[in-house]
């Protein structure tokens, strides 16, 4: 460990500028005109792990981004270790919001602020480092390894999803490894045991047949974008309870030690989350302790609306058309492709008469829970003790890691959700960022990792 850990330092630098290098290529997987900057992301990636000493590495066209397939196989009798990361990244609007231009990394305050610094550049390429590291100081690496990288995580992973189920044989494993979650501070080590599922829509409003003028055509003509309002307010009350018919009906009661857990709150993460957003209060079903609200209750949040006149100075139209996007966070025992119908049933029973309603699925994925006692969870926990000093905690994660449970569900093994992003670091939004100090904790946190599970 101790020639780890000069190698580590030494190259800090270097490891450092190889971020930056990645996190310049505007990979923006949801823009068509980007799809050169995605495909130059995902060929970033496998010269990274060719230079590790990856035996097999390759770019594996897909019907949408392709993905990055490296194996290294070379540990006989010791695990094998599936390491997932994405390379894709959130669009950067509104750009006028960024302190500094979104695609040049910039370090201020030790933190790196770039678009894809933390979600998931950032925390996939501190594992590539980590690999690199062993290979450097040992010749070798403690187990095998097989990393599968993806370039459409924030455009609903449709590609990566077919290749798991299509193509399962190759990706064989003991357990898979995904660094896309995050701590509740930076001496606050975690582990995430649960993630939610999600159903991202979009639901479509048509009124007359063109936009009207609202002097000649106010009070008969159906508007829109009203009714997508007294659709959304039916949908979810103010006090957040959602009424969506069947929703909580499989919904499990969580542990008692999780429950207890929220309830307290030890690490007052509730005052913290307040702080963090800014906001006077927190919000939601005042009956579930606010932990509990936003990691393992369901959720449904409108994330736009669009339709009409939003520009300068006035314009009387009554919209033909309006649209709005509404997602839906769901715990594990929510499935959701069995949660869509209801969603879309409820929608169309809370329409206004004198429109026409169309509600469209996206994407989706589920939910999962890690069992604690399996041997990977057991190394990692060590290796975030080793490294930070204190046991880690086990956190639920309120967002959606659908490849997680996908791994589950296909490859059947464990998966370990070990992350280094912080509550601040202003994921999707501007000025996103990722704490240098966590950068460089997580390749030594990583290595430890494997060397434990070996």
């Amino acid at each position: 460990m101790t020639q780890l850990e000069t190698y580590i330092t030494e190259h800090e630098e270097r490891f450092l500028d190889e971020l930056k290098g990645w996190l310049r290529i505007p990979s923006i997987s949801t823009l068509p005109e980007h799809a050169g900057d995605v495909r130059a992301a995902a060929e970033y990636a496998a010269r990274d792990l060719q230079s590790i000493g990856f035996d097999k590495v390759e770019v594996i066209a897909t019907q949408g981004h392709p993905l990055v397939y490296g194996e290294w196989l070379n540990a006989p009798g010791k695990p094998t270790v599936l390491i997932y990361g994405h390379y894709d990244v959130q669009p950067v609007d509104p750009v006028e919001l960024w302190d500094t231009p979104p695609f040049e990394p910039t370090i201020r305050n030790g933190n790196i602020y770039c678009r894809g610094a933390c979600d998931d550049k950032g925390q996939t390429m501190l594992v590539f480092k980590a690999l690199e590291s062993l290979m450097a100081v040992d010749g070798k690496l403690p187990v095998n390894v097989k990393v599968l990288i993806e370039g459409e995580e924030e455009a609903g992973g449709e590609s990566i999803e077919h290749y798991v189920r299509t193509t399962p044989e190759p990706l064989g494993c003991d357990a898979a490894f995904i660094c896309d979650t995050h701590m509740p501070g930076p001496e606050t080590p975690a582990l995430i045991t649960g993630l939610r599922g999600i159903i991202y829509t979009e639901v479509e409003v048509q009124g007359a047949r063109r936009d009207l003028h609202s002097g000649t055509y106010g009070g008969i003509a159906p508007n829109p974008l009203h009714a997508l309002a007294i659709i959304i307010s039916k949908l979810k009350d103010e006090q957040g309870h959602i009424h969506i018919p069947g929703l909580y009906d499989k919904l499990r009661l969580a542990a008692q030690v999780e429950r207890d857990f929220w309830e307290n709150d030890p690490l007052n993460f509730a005052e913290a989350l307040r702080e963090e957003m800014g906001v006077s209060q927190l919000v939601g079903e005042a009956e579930h302790p606010p932990l509990e609200r936003i990691s393992a209750r369901p959720t449904l949040e409108v994330h736009g609306i669009a339709g009409g006149f939003i520009g300068d100075g006035a314009k009387t139209v009554i919209p033909a058309v309006a649209k709005a996007k509404i997602s839906l966070r769901l715990p594990p025992d929510l499935i959701s492709k069995e949660i869509f119908p209801l969603f879309e049933k409820a929608v169309h029973d809370a329409a206004p008469e004198g429109v026409k309603v169309t509600v469209q699925n996206l994407h989706g994925g589920e939910g999962l829970v890690v069992d604690l006692d399996n041997p990977a969870m057991v190394a990692a926990t060590q290796a975030l003790k080793e490294t930070y000093g204190k046991e880690p905690i086990y956190l639920r994660e309120g967002g959606s890691i659908p490849v997680a449970a996908l791994f589950n569900e296909i490859l059947h093994v464990p998966v370990v959700l070990m992350g280094f992003g912080l509550p601040d670091d202003n994921l999707h939004a501007p000025n996103e960022k990722y704490s240098l100090a966590q950068f460089y904790r997580g390749i030594r946190t990583v290595a430890r990792f494997l060397q434990n599970l070996a």
